[in-house]
């Protein structure tokens, strides 16, 4: 008997007995598993009435699985990108060094996206300027918004928005190039090639992403700044020589260094799930699909839970 679902019984009036004189007592109901949880039926003696009462408990039973198997999908998720992560420190420093490649997945990681990155770093800091204006203004703190602005952006914004942005735009495009090069055989073909995919394929796209991400944040922290004075000092009437002193002042160079090892860090995440799923992607477009989104998902997540540990242990006291 297969699994029933609401649709699948029949409802309709009770069976009459066949014999008013001699009628029998009605069967025990029978438990029947459904897409809901588990259904009591009771049936006629003859006919193909049904009569179906769901019980409540089956539900919780239904949560319970799905959640496990969440559970378990997300550690073999972790288990397949160690072994990754693994494969790339082994063949990281092994010949042939593969430059072309490299600079190839530079362009697509890197000049490819700073386009965006630039635009979310202008607003960001324009949008924290104007915040910051009217907070301070409540009690005469107006020449510490260039502070605020500039603290914030080389230290969290800066960093973690341009890492979601090369997420959305150069991490879901290695996990659809690498999971439609695994369904049509591409990567099984560079196999009887005597050639490591991992190798291949995987080492210059990362290299790519740790390289390239600290150079995207250093622009989006400069035009983020910028931002935040233009708004200040152009449009809210801020002295421009208060603003810059104050900026100067509290600022120092460790703050723009830990922002920088947080994008690097940033840029291994990203390209290290992104690859880690397209290369393991199956089931055709929709297994590529499927692949894509999951990066995606990922890759932010985890972005912003190792953004939490790595300020903990560069900026914590």
């Amino acid at each position: 008997m297969g699994v029933w679902g609401g649709d699948d019984i029949l409802r309709g009036p009770p069976c009459a007995p066949s014999r008013p004189a001699r009628r029998a007592d009605p069967p025990p109901p029978i438990p029947v598993p459904t897409r809901g949880g588990w259904a009591r039926l009771s049936l006629c003696h003859r006919g193909l009435t049904v009569r179906a009462e769901f019980a409540p408990e089956g539900y919780a039973i239904v949560i319970v699985e799905q959640i496990g198997r969440l559970s378990l999908g997300m550690l073999e998720a972790a288990g397949e990108m160690g072994v990754l992560l693994f494969d790339l420190t082994r063949w990281l420093p092994r010949r042939p060094w593969r430059f072309r490649s490299l600079l190839r997945q530079i362009e697509v990681v890197g000049v490819n996206s700073t386009f965006v990155v630039l635009l979310t770093g202008l607003f960001t800091g324009m949008v924290l300027a104007l915040q910051s204006y009217n907070g301070f203004a409540r009690f005469g703190a107006e020449s510490l918004v260039g502070t605020v602005v500039a603290l914030s952006v080389l230290r969290e914004l800066g960093p973690v928005l341009a890492g979601l942005m090369v997420t959305a735009r150069a991490g879901s495009l290695m996990a659809a190039e690498l999971g439609t090069m695994r369904v049509t055989e591409q990567i099984d073909a560079l196999y009887t090639m005597a050639v490591n995919p991992t190798h291949y394929l995987l080492v210059p796209r990362v290299v790519a992403a740790v390289i390239t991400l600290p150079m995207l944040v250093i622009l989006s922290d400069f035009i983020g700044i910028l931002g935040g004075y233009l708004v200040a000092v152009k449009l809210l009437g801020i002295n421009s020589t208060l603003y810059i002193n104050k900026t100067i002042q509290f600022v120092e160079f460790s703050d723009m260094a830990n922002g920088l090892i947080k994008s690097a860090v940033f840029g291994l995440v990203l390209s290290v799930v992104s690859c880690s799923f397209g290369f393991r992607a199956k089931g055709g477009a929709a297994g590529v699909g499927r692949a894509t989104t999951q990066a995606v998902v990922y890759s932010s997540v985890l972005i912003l839970v190792a953004d939490y540990i790595l300020t903990s242990l560069l900026f914590g006291r």
